[in-house]
């Protein structure tokens, strides 16, 4: 695990940007703090930031050349499969000079250059540059496991693992109000656009080539949406169980010590028992929240734990441990992102690294197997009863209903109210709704009325239509997961865990997301994944004789945090004096007061709802704004 950036001058004017190429790759420190090294030529730079993994010598470091010193590469990731790999290469006269994944990664982009990439099994970014064709290949893994940003204008084109290390070349800073259109819906920015309007993010699945200053993208690799009517669910469960084990197996190989996360839940435990199975020595990670009861899950944990014999080490926080780490995490976002569950994963991830560099995780199993409140809800919707049909009719009553996450009676009609608006919806709308914290009105209206203008605005919609284009008219609950998986799953999930894994540098590895695995999930009907009692079916099905029968008996939480009541305690200043305070908004002239303190007053009144995550949403972008554009 690294982090990478590298610059192509095409012209002196963008040579002048080469400068900044050092301080471009320390800004990705944290992604690898074991070595740095930097090349340049005329025009050409590469920068690399390295967390020793596989083969920690020094002559795996990069950027790795080619014994002809044509063919250099800067690789971000794993290659799960490279042994394999390595052998064929060997068999065709290959000879390696280290045991590197990096180095087998070169020699088959060398022989294959594109074509190689479905070859390969792992979570990757990289670029390929052959000094002789002077041309870079760069790509991003199937999933979107791993980022990776660019910038192309005519003088220049540059790339980097996080938006930290992209500014530091002296880039243009406009804002796309589109995005931060978006953003105030869904509390993050989907591929492949980012807060600027002069940078991009790769699409998972998608390669990019430089040559002759001509910038060409293109796609290798899309789930093969087919489902296979003719499988039994007794077949589909034996053959998820085979395509799990060895995806838990492949991620299990490392040079440095390896543990797991384990929450308790289902997809954590199902892996944490997978790979105590290969490794003994097995330790595992949970963290708890000792004032907040309703949040913490340590006790399933534990239970986990127990039944598996792992060394398992509980972290249990006070609300002022996670308190004090908040300003840390806000600094390292170099993007506005809001899914406040980062917090979490970023003390979990800190506390981890002083055990062990990589940790296999759950993530994954939700979006591909509909584990979430809304994958029940819209399966609901598409499978309606007299439950259904009360929960629209009484929809006045939900919507006037007192709601609030922090009361279980309050939370149930947030709800209802929800889904008995969701269900008057069409499939793209109720799918738009139900992924995102405030509606389209709702968020037009935060935004300066100066900016409420077509010319601002007019992108908005061909890029959610484009978001939205896997979903039909009549939708199936394959249709959500898909989308789920290419909208959720990269820009929110794998973001949140990539940022605050590497802020620590440790390394977070997938095994539900390996891709073989994710094509045997697409081509199973809809309901050997949920039904109208259980859902992630297929997955809790196979392994219910394999965890603790205490497991099936527990209510889904997720990984949240107590957000309201630091809010209206320990931030409250934060927010009323400062962050969004009358003066500051109306200074800056982006947000429109009268709409913010609508918010603000919610947030304080007895029925708060969601506003919760539209208060973060708008106290993250602030302490962005504050360190990229503001100074």
């Amino acid at each position: 695990m690294c982090g990478i950036t590298g610059i192509f001058a095409f012209n002196l004017v963008g040579k002048m940007n080469m400068i900044h190429l050092t301080n471009a790759t320390m800004a990705l420190a944290k992604r690898g703090p074991d070595f740095q090294d930097i090349y340049h030529d005329q025009f050409i730079g590469l920068g690399h930031r390295r967390l020793s993994i596989i083969d920690t010598s020094a002559i795996a470091h990069q950027p790795m050349w080619d014994e002809t010193q044509r063919y250099a590469i800067v690789f971000n990731g794993e290659i799960f499969n490279f042994k394999e790999l390595r052998a064929q290469l060997e068999s065709q006269g290959v000879n390696f000079r280290s045991t590197s994944d990096t180095e087998v990664l070169l020699h088959l982009l060398i022989r294959e250059k594109e074509s190689a990439l479905n070859k390969l099994n792992g979570f990757f970014a990289f670029c390929f540059y052959d000094k002789q064709e002077q041309s870079f290949l760069l790509a991003r893994d199937r999933y979107g496991v791993k980022p990776l940003l660019y910038l192309h204008d005519e003088d220049k084109f540059i790339f980097a693992s996080e938006m930290k290390s992209i500014v530091q070349y002296g880039i243009d800073k406009t804002i796309d109000y589109n995005s931060l259109y978006t953003y105030l819906q869904l509390n993050y920015i989907p591929a492949p656009d980012t807060i600027f309007k002069s940078v991009k993010k790769l699409l998972p699945g998608h390669y990019l080539t430089i040559n002759n200053k001509q910038l060409s993208i293109n796609s290798f690799y899309t789930i093969p949406y087919s489902i296979d009517s003719g499988i039994s669910y007794e077949s589909a469960k034996e053959n998820f169980k085979k395509l799990l084990e060895t995806s838990v197996q492949r991620r299990l190989v490392s040079d440095v010590p390896l543990g797991c996360f384990l929450s308790g839940g289902i997809d954590s435990s199902v892996i944490t028992g997978l790979a105590k199975k290969h490794k003994p020595d097995l330790h595992t990670f949970s963290i708890g929240f000792k004032d907040e009861k309703f949040f913490d899950e340590t006790h399933y944990a534990r239970l986990v734990a127990k039944h598996f014999q792992t060394d398992h080490t509980v972290f249990s926080l006070t609300n002022n441990d996670l308190y004090e780490h908040l300003n840390n995490i806000l600094d390292y976002i170099d993007e506005p992102f809001a899914d406040s569950s980062a917090i979490n994963v970023y003390i979990l991830s800190k506390e981890t690294r002083k055990h062990a560099t990589v940790a296999l995780s759950g993530d994954g199993a939700d979006e591909l197997l509909g584990g979430y409140n809304k994958h029940a809800a819209h399966y609901r919707v598409l499978h309606p009863g007299w439950k259904e049909t009360f929960a629209r009719s009484f929809h006045p009553l939900w919507k006037a209903m007192p709601k609030s996450r922090n009361n279980p009676f309050a939370n149930k009609a947030r709800q209802l109210a929800r889904f008995a608006e969701g269900m008057k919806l069409d499939s793209k709308e109720r799918y738009w709704r139900w992924a995102s914290f405030a509606t389209k009105d709702e968020a037009l209206n935060m935004l300066h009325p100066d900016l409420r203008i077509n010319r601002w605005l007019s992108e908005f919609y061909p890029r959610r239509n484009s978001i939205l284009e896997t979903i039909p008219e009549k939708e199936t609950l394959n249709d959500i997961l898909l989308t789920d998986t290419s909208l959720v799953l990269p820009n929110d999930m794998l973001t949140k865990v990539d940022l605050m894994s590497m802020a620590n540098s440790l390394e977070v590895r997938t095994p539900f997301l390996d891709f073989e695995l994710v094509n045997f999930i697409f081509s199973l009907p809809d309901d050997y994944k949920i039904n109208t009692s259980i859902r992630k079916r297929i997955l809790q099905d196979a392994y219910r004789d394999f965890l603790p029968s205490q497991l099936y008996k527990r209510p889904k939480k997720g990984f949240e945090v107590p957000l309201l009541k630091w809010f209206r305690k320990e931030m409250k200043s934060m927010i009323m004096d400062d962050l969004l305070s009358k003066k500051r908004i109306e200074e800056q002239g982006i947000f429109h007061y009268p709409e913010i303190d609508l918010l603000k007053r919610k947030l304080f009144s007895s029925n708060p709802g969601d506003v919760h995550a539209r208060i973060w949403g708008l106290m993250v972008f602030q302490r962005w704004w504050d360190k990229h554009i503001r100074q």
